[in-house]
């Protein structure tokens, strides 16, 4: 045992020693003083080596009698000779050289890859630690102006198309048709979107706008009222690069930067050459995805030999084997130039994207042109900065002069954009063309205009015709006017039928909007009054659906929707939004609600009733309350259609909270109450093109005792279609609660397992999980099976079919999905893990949707 601990006494005392025997320090910039990370350290001829850190600390093993090497690219190598007197601690400065290569090519061997003493990885590491001492935020203040122009066209067509067909029929088609000037194929420009902006930057206290000084836009968007959708979807989808960013965000996806600690990993590079681009000497380095089906860039980064190690020149692409949709190819260049004070800023960002919707249909390409210009660091006036919004646009941004973009516009229009304007009026005159317009606006907008200027849209039209389980059959027709007619006052409404119930419905709506609208009430941002007076049939699970409840489509269910209300309502709501995502509404309502199919409003003090009437059952109950909500969703993108807006951007996180109060005695209201719930939702994009998780919990609480209709109840969807947040397989009221939390989160995989397998990774299917739980729980008071509440003249009896949740135990249910099907179509198969003892519980069902995306 004493012989043991001996040895261990001794390996420790070797080890301590050879802990001591080793020389340490850091590595820094003899000019700036700056740490250089990633030096190499070498006993040239011993095979004994290191490398710096991130913060250019070093470690090696001291060797008395040899010469350490310290070098790095961009720096003179430097060579100290170890002896007795060198310290342990051994700081060392290196000079930038700013000299050429010289003569020196270096290549890479295209053999196994590794990043072991791979010197395109050591190069890539100090490029990417460098990032932080060029990057403008360093500055106190900067400010530069921005042209940019986006081109939609049909692409990729063939001389023998130019003699036949429309062409051949209308000459005046030739003319519009030019040569791409980077893919070198015959296009067709469509449309055309130019804009001008100034961009400034403030470093203390932080603060960054952009100014909106011109724009304008012309093309086939003009034959849509809600045209800006095109533009608005175009700059979302193809918007600016920035390569020195650790994502880049393209087509919706944040792709790995090949500039980024995450881009060491996840991408080859290899050197190949070194060059001279317009006297300024690069290292040119190659690069790919490890997995080209990733979400990743192929290309060429041209980097300075100097120390800067800045980027002068990018040029990328994405794979062929990518598993992006309808992409065929993509294009991207990009320049940076020296600036007077020695800064390296980006000049030119151009791209260009072929896209194909699919093998029978005509392609297309977008072409985005950037150019970026006057940069200055002056002292920026402070009034330029107020307000919360980070995008301002100026007044008459939207009616500058020639003069304007004769100053501005950096990259002449071509022949073919310069005459767009002409070209539109063409397709309108020619014969029958409005009948043509006339299908596509009512297929893609939902919605029929009945004159031009528009002044009222008949929409939406696919609630014409659908069924529920009162009515039967049942017609509607709806319309609304436009900012055609004003630009503050709007009206909308319908009247609707049902062919069975004999009963009629209406909706009227009046809206004043405090800012002046291009189109409809609801554009960003909405400030507005309005006043609604509606009589109608509803289950109480419409509540949850994000269309119309009368939508053909979800009027498939996939179970007996019989529980049913009548409402008449009365309700005013005011409307605020500010321009940097926080949005108020303020709602007072008054309703009256009758009990119709098997549902009924039947207090305990009376006998349950054994039988319902379809169209009534003759029992109401009437609520008058006020209501609050806060709304903060920084950063959202929306485009407008005709019936709602849409969020395109769901990158930022989404914060709700509201407060409801009722009224007992109040303009006929019989219940006092009062219900809070909070909510959030949140994005997380997942590293090495691993996919999203989306995240959204929900809580509320309903304080005081209730009837059942005021009680909380679970977002049930009943159709086959998938709608968001709600549950695939719980019944209409199966659980009524009033306190419950709710938890969705769902994990869009995009492909990463089924591109690696064999024949699947072909199909470019993409895998979908997610997971849905509801917590619940209803209080005594709120109880009608408890025989305290025997009797009582407030509560009602529950519906057949509704129980009470266990606390102690969630409802959950699983979902397990395969998205993008022939490109557009997902299918997701639904599992109820629990509460499946209950008779009206579905164990499992299907769920379909079709959606596109890139």
């Amino acid at each position: 045992m004493r012989t043991l601990r001996h040895i261990f006494i001794i390996l420790l005392g070797m080890m301590c020693a050879y802990g001591h025997a080793q020389i340490t320090g850091i590595v820094t910039d003899e000019e700036t003083g700056d740490s250089i990370p990633f030096v190499s350290v070498v006993y040239k001829g011993h095979n004994i080596a290191a490398i710096s850190d991130i913060d250019g600390k070093y470690k090696i093993a001291r060797h008395e009698g040899w010469n350490i090497t310290f070098s790095a690219i961009g720096y003179k190598p430097r060579m100290i000779a170890v002896t007795s007197k060198t310290k342990a601690r051994l700081n060392i400065k290196l000079k930038p050289d700013k000299q050429t290569l010289g003569e020196v090519t270096v290549k890479a061997k295209r053999g196994r890859y590794s990043r072991k003493n791979n010197p395109a990885v050591e190069l890539m590491r100090r490029v990417v630690a460098a990032k932080k001492l060029t990057d403008l935020s360093v500055n106190d203040y900067y400010q530069y102006n921005k042209y940019e122009k986006i081109t939609l066209s049909l692409n990729d067509l063939k001389p023998e198309q130019l003699e036949q067909g429309p062409f051949k029929k209308h000459p005046w088609l030739v003319e519009q048709v030019e040569v791409h000037p980077k893919t070198g194929k015959m296009i067709l420009p469509l449309s055309v979107d130019e804009t001008v902006a100034q961009r400034i930057y403030r470093k203390n206290p932080r603060s960054e706008k952009t100014i909106i000084m011109g724009q304008t836009s012309k093309g086939v968007n003009d034959f849509f009222q809600t045209g800006d959708i095109l533009n608005t979807v175009l700059k979302d989808v193809f918007t600016n690069v920035d390569i020195y960013k650790d994502h880049i965000r393209l087509l919706q996806y944040p792709f790995v930067s090949p500039l980024s600690n995450e881009g060491i990993n996840f991408y080859h590079y290899y050197i190949e050459d070194t060059l001279t681009i317009e006297r300024d000497t690069c290292i040119h380095l190659h690069f790919i995805p490890n997995n080209q089906g990733d979400m990743g860039f192929r290309g060429d980064l041209y980097i300075l030999k100097d120390s800067s190690l800045h980027v002068r020149r990018c040029e990328m692409t994405i794979p062929q084997q990518s598993t992006v949709n309808f992409v065929k190819n993509v294009s991207i260049l990009q320049d940076y130039e020296q600036l007077p004070n020695g800064q390296w800023v980006l000049t030119k960002d151009d791209m260009s994207t072929e896209l194909e919707l699919f093998s029978f249909l005509r392609q297309a390409i977008v072409t985005r042109t950037t150019r970026l210009s006057e940069y200055a660091f002056e002292p920026i006036p402070k009034k330029l900065f107020r307000g919360r919004t980070d995008e301002r646009i100026e007044a008459n941004a939207q009616m500058r002069d020639d003069d304007f973009w004769n100053q501005y516009r950096q990259v002449q229009l071509t022949k073919s954009e310069n005459s767009m304007e002409k070209f539109i009026n063409r397709i309108e005159n020619v014969k029958g063309m409005k009948y043509v317009i006339f299908g596509l606006k009512a297929l893609f907008e939902n919605s029929v205009e009945t004159s031009t200027p528009n002044y009222i849209d008949i929409c939406p039209v696919n609630t014409i015709l659908t069924r529920n389980y009162v009515d039967g059959w049942r017609t509607r027709l709806s319309a609304k006017t436009t900012a055609n007619l004003s630009k503050h006052f709007f009206f909308s409404g319908y009247y609707g039928h049902g062919w069975s119930s004999k009963k009629d419905y209406y909706n009227a709506e009046f809206t004043y909007s405090l800012n002046s609208k291009k189109y409809l009430p609801h554009e960003f941002p909405r400030r507005t009054m309005t006043i609604s007076l509606s009589k109608d049939v509803c289950s109480p699970g419409d509540r949850f659906m994000d269309t119309d409840k009368d939508n053909f489509m979800v009027a498939l269910k996939w179970t007996d929707t019989h529980k049913m209300m009548f409402y008449n309502r009365q309700q005013v709501t005011f409307d605020y939004e500010t321009d940097w995502g926080m949005k108020l509404s303020v709602t007072g309502k008054l309703e009256e609600n009758e009990s119709c199919g098997l549902m009924t409003f039947q207090t305990l003090d009376r006998p349950m009733p054994t039988q319902f009437i379809k169209t009534g059952n003759g029992d109401f109950i009437r609520t008058t309350e006020i209501s609050a909500r806060l709304r903060y969703a920084p950063g959202e993108t929306y485009i407008n259609n005709k019936l709602r807006r849409r969020v395109i951007n769901l990158d930022s996180p989404v914060f709700n909270i509201s407060h409801t109060i009722g009224f007992n005695g109040i303009l006929g209201g019989q219940y006092n109450y009062q219900y809070t719930e909070i909510g959030i939702f949140k994005r997380f994009w997942l590293g090495s093109s691993w996919g999203k998780i989306d995240l959204a919990m929900k809580g509320g609480i309903q304080w005081n005792q209730v009837p059942y209709p005021l009680l909380i109840h679970p977002a049930a969807n009943q159709s086959y279609i998938i709608l968001p947040e709600t549950f695939n397989l719980i019944n209409t009221m199966e659980f009524l609660n009033d306190r419950y939390a709710s938890l969705m989160l769902s994990w869009d995989m995009n492909g990463k397992i089924f591109n690696r397998l064999p024949l699947i990774k072909k199909l470019h299917w993409r895998e979908y999980i997610g997971i849905r739980v509801l917590w619940g729980a209803l209080s005594d008071k709120n109880n009608p099976y408890l025989e305290q509440n025997k009797g009582n003249s407030r509560l009602m009896y529950f519906p057949e079919g509704t129980h009470v949740m266990d606390p102690e135990r969630p409802y959950a249910e699983l979902v397990l999905g395969v998205h993008n099907i022939f490109k557009f179509f997902h299918v997701e198969y639904v599992r109820r893990l629990n509460y499946n003892d209950l008779p009206t519980s579905p164990k499992w069902g299907m769920r379909y949707v079709i959606a596109f995306s890139f």
